[in-house]
């Protein structure tokens, strides 16, 4: 494929994790994995420069919540595309989530996560000025 596309993947429940992990790495997408808000954060501090997209569970337990983790990566880079999950937070999205984000909703196939974040990829790239 070339070059590798990084995603950062923010899931509190490691089984979901790894089957959303598998669906990203069959399509040629690099993952790395966050269990919670407080991680992301610093995750995003550290790479983002090379994460081309953040895909976050809203609930994450304790700690920042997948909003929060969201909006940081926006301060950093407003650009980022943004696939939020989740199973109860679907009516919150218009006020708290990102602009230009998607939103799936639990249970989602993991073909519809690969179809999410690769739309907002192609997207930011057909941007005028995108350096992606």
């Amino acid at each position: 494929m070339g070059n590798t596309i990084l995603l950062l993947l923010v899931e509190d429940n490691p089984l979901i994790a790894e089957l959303m992990k598998a669906a990203l790495a069959d399509r040629g997408y690099d993952v790395i994995w966050s269990g919670g808000g407080m991680e992301a954060l610093g995750m995003l501090d550290d790479r983002v420069a090379e994460i081309a997209g953040l895909i976050t569970d809203i609930r994450l337990g304790e700690g920042p919540s997948g909003w929060k983790v969201a909006h940081h990566g926006r301060e950093l880079r407003p650009e980022l595309p943004v696939v939020y999950m989740t199973g109860d937070s679907a009516g919150d999205w218009t006020a708290r989530g990102v602009p230009n984000s998607v939103l799936l909703q639990k249970p989602f196939a993991p073909a519809q996560l690969v179809t999410a974040i690769s739309t907002l990829l192609i997207n930011v790239d057909s941007r005028p000025g995108s350096t992606a």
